[in-house]
């Protein structure tokens, strides 16, 4: 018989739950990208980098610390925590001309992005007034605007948003079942929950990890494996080497194998395909080689000038002349 608009039909199916969201990387499937052979490694990152980028490219950017010392937070590697006896003193917040003054410095170097970093837990909504004065100086000189300021809620993304800026930095620093060892005043999901506001916000994220905290290979697949699953991942992907600051708990850290770190590297542009990957802090300890292979295994970023924070930062001339002779080129902030 068929049925009337009186007699519905019913359909007996059995209710499935919905599916779970797909991982793109497991933790497993990274550890074996980091085990293969050094050449097999590299080979498939460039691949996968000249599938996306321009391999001579490099884009330039700069960090500047509006906001030294005092931060309230124990991360185990950095010499800005209250917790630590490191000899940096707490500041007070640059001015409007100060920075301005610094966003012209780096533009005439050629940086096309600059980001400014405050040693803060998270700001208040007075300190936040300040940072967006900051970030319309920084875009009224026609550069690309970065802010690591530390936790935010969901206004204070859209504010940043508002007042125009293009990144936000908030790293993951490390696995979730490392993340314990290195810092104990919050938890991951403190550090997910405001990777998550800033991308609802619209703002571009930027967020990656350090490496050489004695972690192990399997503690770096754990990070990246993170980092590449988040829904989107990051544009922006710095990686970090330790800068080992006397006064630190992680001090006495043994040194990574520079082709750890390179590895590290060449497993983020493989998961990550799309993203600038930043060789960040620890790039002035790095022999120019080791800068090199990082570069050839999909680096195409680097924080450029005299300043990265407070641990310092390759100078600019010796910069240019490595950039130079491996024949890569810049886009330059327009004028």
């Amino acid at each position: 018989m068929i049925p009337t608009a009186a007699q519905p039909v019913t359909l007996h199916r059995p209710v499935r739950p919905a599916p779970a969201p797909v991982e793109r990387w497991s933790v497993a499937d990274v550890q074996a990208l980091l085990d293969l052979p050094l050449p097999e490694l590299m080979h498939r990152a460039q691949t996968v980098h000249r599938e996306h980028h321009d391999p001579t490219h490099m884009e330039l950017a700069t960090l500047l610390s509006i906001k030294t010392g005092g931060c309230p937070e124990d991360c185990g590697y950095c010499p800005q925590s209250v917790h630590h006896e490191t000899g940096v003193a707490a500041g007070k917040m640059m001015t409007a001309e100060d920075v301005r003054e610094a966003v012209l410095g780096a533009k005439a170097a050629g940086a096309s992005r600059f980001c400014m970093g405050a040693a803060w837990r998270a700001p208040n909504d007075r300190d936040l007034e300040k940072v967006e004065e900051l970030v319309r100086v920084v875009k009224d000189e026609g550069l690309e605007a970065c802010c690591t300021l530390g936790m935010l809620t969901g206004d204070q993304a859209q504010r940043l948003k508002d007042a125009g800026l293009d990144y936000y930095n908030h790293n993951l620093d490390t696995a979730p079942e490392l993340y314990g060892d290195i810092i104990s005043t919050r938890d991951y999901q403190d550090r997910l929950n405001t990777l998550g506001h800033v991308r609802e916000a619209g703002i571009h994220v930027c967020s990656g990890g350090i490496v050489g905290m004695g972690e192990s290979r399997a503690g770096r697949a754990g990070l990246i494996a993170q980092l590449a699953n988040l829904d989107p991942y990051p544009e922006s992907v710095p990686i970090n080497h330790l800068v080992k600051v006397p006064g630190t708990p992680l001090a006495d850290q043994p040194d990574l194998d520079p082709l750890e770190f390179v590895r590290t590297v060449a497993v983020a542009r493989i998961t990550m395909p799309r993203a600038k990957v930043r060789l960040s802090a620890g790039r002035r300890q790095m022999a120019e080689a080791t800068q090199a292979l990082c570069f050839l295994a999909g680096a195409n970023s680097i924080f450029y000038g005299d300043k990265l924070l407070v641990t310092g930062n390759a100078d600019v001339e010796a910069d240019q002349h490595l950039l130079a002779r491996m024949g890569m080129h810049t886009t330059r902030a327009h004028a």
